[in-house]
């Protein structure tokens, strides 16, 4: 099983790179994310995320059990040791996984949210050209108005685009200290 968990934490720390840079990759992780994220397909994860915080729970409290054994032993027993072990790095893993699975899911929805404003900023900008233009009849109270309308969705595209760059931040800290946890193990 600790294979698998490290195949699928691999792969999703794929996904968060292919998510995070602006590469043609990224488009298609999108849509693949849009389409997971339609019919049947969150009852799924959300099936198989918590299939996996039981499995998680089990582990923890077969390390309590084990915990309380070698207590009442006095002595820790080898076996014992090495079972703990294991299901310390069976729960590090699937905490892990399921952490980036939760920053898979807001880095998507962060990514959607940037790439709406962006569209609604660009049909200001061209009717604001158009009002520049002189084609339409608008008061210049509607003028100053679509102005300041631009310049908020400008400054939330700034703050989202910082909250993406602090999530890929933490991204990055979370595979640094996978790799420490690896190491260590």
């Amino acid at each position: 099983m600790i294979q698998l968990l490290y195949g699928v934490i691999f792969a999703e720390m794929a996904l968060i790179l292919a998510l995070l840079f602006k590469t043609p990759l990224r488009k298609l992780v999108i849509m693949a994310l849009d389409r997971v994220k339609r019919g049947r397909g969150p009852v799924m994860v959300k099936t198989v995320s918590g299939t996996i915080f039981v499995v998680l729970l089990s582990s923890l409290y077969s390390m309590v059990n084990i915990q309380n054994r070698s207590i009442e032993a006095g002595a820790p027993n080898p076996t014992d040791q090495v079972l703990m072990s294991r299901h310390l790095l069976e729960a590090s893993l699937m905490g892990f996984l399921l952490f980036l699975a939760l920053m898979i899911d807001r880095l998507h929805h962060y990514i959607r949210e940037l790439r709406q404003l962006r569209k609604t900023m660009e049909a200001a900008k061209k009717q604001t050209r158009g009002l520049d233009d002189g084609k339409t009849g608008t008061s210049t109270e509607d003028v100053k108005a679509l102005g300041e309308e631009v310049a908020t969705l400008r400054s939330k595209v700034k703050k989202l685009e910082a909250e993406c760059e602090a999530k890929g931040k933490q991204a990055k800290a979370s595979e640094e200290e996978a790799e420490a946890i690896r190491k260590q193990s």
